[in-house]
């Protein structure tokens, strides 16, 4: 197999339906079919705009962008075009935490409090008394890198957890904005699964462990290395005309759009989520861990024996990737995979059933609020990126969307 590279890939990227065409060719797949597919969707469920991207672990066989960036100007997206991603941070994250493994810095199973000794004591919240009053007792066991990274440490978003979402409101907080808020966790370390600011804490300790910022660290190890020149928590002025506008799902069904504003620079950056990328350059990411580790342009950013290390689940019979909205502006009921018991991985949701029509067992994914989703098919030797840039997340319209992708992928 031939790896690209970084000049390669952005031709490629950018050579439109005539490349795409031949390299389809060689799989035997239709690039029209996926266009058709994308734009039919679009029109059907009312979506703005879509970028999405397929690839192997060498080459990337389909790309394509659709609709416009935002409603004022009319300018088309490109697959150049940036989006929030969210979420899809928490991979890289959990990424630069098993660098930290492999070199020894840290361990999956000791205390992360010998690293953040602010969560050296923590409460379980178990609920609330008669007067309204959180009932609050101390954690017996330590939260530690395994826990956070396969979020069964406790920790919550309330977004998803109406206990955690009670307690937060009795407290004035946290901001929505808040990066690794100090709460209660909501069960006892490795217990449940629960999505939560695991992951924000795991930023927390790379830059401990580090000493380097998110942003620092992440460029130095990972994205530069990989290519992914236009990933960062920091929209630069130059590249806000590549920036897609966000919209929010109204009471009467309509989307409203956000007014396109240079977002500012973070005070914090926070391991959970606040990226910015084009899905030319999580591609690049996906393609990584499909490549046992190195990129296409042959850096080494982890060991073969790490992704696979990544690549199985973690939670045993724990059952991963259902949530219960609390707040239904900002998500539905959240259900990847309905009927089945999928686990969760060092970073990843793993689904030991294939879906229908779609990722083979033993597949990887997760997404970001304003669905954005991916997924990497190891069986398959595939993998996908699709991005939107609306709330609620996994929004009815935008789940067909990604099922009419997917199922469109597999179906060529």
């Amino acid at each position: 197999m031939i790896a690209l590279t970084r000049r390669q890939f952005s031709a490629l990227a950018l050579a439109g339906a005539a490349h795409a065409k031949y390299l389809f060719a060689a799989r035997n797949v239709a690039p029209a079919s996926l266009d058709q597919t994308i734009r039919d969707g679009m029109s059907r469920h009312k979506i703005p705009c879509v970028v999405a991207m397929v690839a192997t672990p060498d080459k990337v066989i389909y790309s394509g962008a659709f609709g416009k960036r935002d409603a004022k100007s009319g300018v088309d997206v490109k697959l150049d075009s940036l989006f929030m991603i969210a979420s899809m941070t928490k991979a890289i994250t959990t990424t630069a935490a098993m660098q930290l493994v492999e070199q020894g810095k840290v361990k999956l199973h000791e205390p992360v409090s010998k690293y953040l000794p602010q969560l050296a004591k923590l409460d379980v919240l178990s609920g609330f008394d008669a007067s309204g009053q959180p009932i609050l007792k101390p954690a017996t066991k330590p939260v530690t890198l395994h826990h956070l990274l396969t979020h069964t440490s406790g920790f919550a978003y309330d977004t998803w957890d109406e206990n955690m979402l009670k307690y937060n409101t009795l407290h004035g907080g946290p901001a929505v904005a808040a990066v690794a808020p100090l709460t209660p966790l909501i069960f006892e370390p490795g217990t449940r699964w629960q999505y939560g600011t695991s992951l924000d804490w795991t930023g927390k300790l790379v830059e401990a462990v580090s000493g380097q910022t998110l942003e620092q660290y992440f460029q130095k190890n990972i994205l530069q290395p990989l290519g992914m020149k236009d990933t960062s928590f920091l929209v630069a002025p130059d590249k806000f005309d590549r920036l897609v506008a966000e919209s929010r799902r109204q009471a009467d069904g309509e989307l409203k759009e956000d007014p396109r504003v240079l977002p500012p620079a973070p005070k914090y950056f926070n391991g959970g989520g606040g990226l910015y990328s084009t899905a030319p350059d999580y591609t690049l990411f996906t393609q990584m861990i499909l490549r046992h580790g190195k990129g296409t342009n042959g850096a080494q950013i982890l060991k073969p024996a790490t992704v696979a290390l990544m690549t199985k689940s973690e939670t045993g019979d724990i059952q991963a990737g259902i949530l219960k909205t609390a707040r239904p502006a900002v998500s539905m009921d959240v259900d990847f995979h309905p009927g089945q018991r999928d686990g969760y991985t060092y970073g990843f949701l793993i689904n030991k059933t294939p879906y229908q029509g779609g990722r083979a067992a033993g597949s990887l994914a997760w997404a970001g609020v304003a669905n954005t989703f991916y997924w990497i098919d190891p069986k398959s030797e595939l993998c996908a990126v699709i991005m939107m840039q609306f709330l609620p997340f996994v929004d009815t319209q935008a789940v067909a969307m990604l099922s009419d992708f997917e199922k469109a992928v597999y179906a060529a």
